[in-house]
């Protein structure tokens, strides 16, 4: 098998897994509040991060440091290169989940709550669960 493509496979099993233990822990804080788990928006949460990430990343009006930083967390999230190895289980794509959670509390605190508000593409559901998950419910 080519280099490239074992990076490319590497870069989206990656991807995959970080969003398979993002739905996990959505379904835990879920079940733990009490309500019914609708799982169409579970599934679709995690591409949304991702757009939220590139919409802020792109908006000129948001603090130029603010987008250097969500870009820079877009090519940590594309490269096969981790702080703690993805084959490890479990700690191995923990690392991915703690980065994109600081980055994102990062963007809250510069850009403030209503430029996430503004690039969010989810449900305003989907949004509470994302502000839940870093610390940074209403």
């Amino acid at each position: 098998m080519p280099e490239w493509l074992a990076v490319v496979l590497g870069v989206l099993a990656g991807l995959v897994i970080l969003w398979l233990a993002l739905v996990a822990v959505l379904w835990v804080q879920q079940k733990r509040s009490g309500g019914a788990v609708d799982w169409r928006a579970v599934l679709r949460l995690a591409p949304d991060v991702v757009r939220l990430i590139r919409r802020v990343a792109a908006d000129p009006t948001v603090p130029r440091a603010t987008r250097w930083w969500l870009g820079g967390l877009l090519v940590y999230l594309l490269l096969p290169i981790d702080l703690i190895p993805d084959f490890l289980p479990v700690i191995g794509y923990a690392d991915d989940a703690i980065v994109v959670v600081i980055a994102l509390r990062f963007a809250i605190r510069h850009a403030g709550m209503p430029a996430i508000e503004r690039h969010w593409p989810g449900t305003p559901e989907g949004l509470r669960s994302v502000l839940t998950l870093v610390g940074a419910a209403r």
